[in-house]
């Protein structure tokens, strides 16, 4: 499994202590990706990548692609194309992608950067024909400074 904008975040930890293993995070900021990594001390080996998805090539597949938050953040097309590249290079046939973005009724900007809000259909369709929607799901999600912030997420399968 691969946490796409893993950052600072604890879902590789998580999932760690849980026993799963062939774990990597991806990350443009080492700086955080090192907060995550000395969660683990003395845990499994984590393969930590300090890159851009958008330019990174990945050495191997995964069977499972996972992106909280980092997807709506490309409001250049261009970019997603860049970003279907890479989850394509990156993903195994028959493996899984979970993205969440924000709802379509969830926020226009987030940490003051404009975002794309997606449905489950109209995240399926930027993912494109390659990719069948399993599952979707919509979370309300409490910011630490209370705020609301709605999320979709889609489970998605690699055809």
């Amino acid at each position: 499994m691969i946490d796409i904008g893993a950052g600072a975040g604890v879902l590789v930890a998580a999932l760690a202590a849980r026993g799963l293993t062939d774990l990597a995070a991806l990350d443009l900021s080492e700086t955080a990706l090192a907060q995550a990594r000395a969660r683990l001390a003395g845990g499994p080996e984590v393969d930590w990548i300090v890159a851009d998805v958008l330019g990174w090539r990945p050495a191997r597949r995964y069977d499972i692609w996972h992106d909280r938050a980092a997807f709506h953040f490309l409001t250049d097309p261009a970019d997603r194309q860049a970003y279907r590249a890479t989850l394509a290079a990156a993903l195994a046939p028959g493996g899984h992608a979970v993205l969440g973005t924000f709802a379509p009724d969830g926020p226009e900007r987030c940490s003051g950067l404009p975002v794309v809000r997606y449905d489950a259909d109209s995240l399926a369709a930027e993912l494109g024909p390659g990719f069948r929607l399993i599952a979707a799901a919509r979370d309300d999600h409490r910011t630490p400074a209370g705020a609301l912030q709605r999320f979709q997420f889609g489970l998605f399968r690699k055809l």
